[in-house]
């Protein structure tokens, strides 16, 4: 995964990280290169909560899925009592 990649998935914009805050980038891109995604994740979640709100990434329109088709309830007839 590469590290733009990553960004667009924490709905970051990359390429105003990238001119906002070049050293930062630059930075983290050097350690994402070294360790696991998760690993990054985990060291530096709060930075990237903070990175999220000021270079949010524009919310692309999603194609919606066509919904499966609602299952079909049993129509129970109601029980007639017996007669003896």
């Amino acid at each position: 995964m590469e590290f733009d990649e990553y960004l667009k998935e924490k709905k970051i914009d990359p390429k105003k990280f990238k001119s906002g805050e070049p050293d930062q980038y630059t930075d983290f891109k050097r350690i994402f290169d070294q360790i696991h995604p998760n690993s990054f994740t985990q060291q530096k979640l709060f930075l990237i909560n903070n990175i999220r709100r000021h270079y949010k990434l524009e919310e692309q329109q999603e194609v919606k899925k066509p919904s499966a088709a609602k299952a079909m309830r049993p129509k129970i007839k109601p029980l007639k009592p017996k007669t003896s």
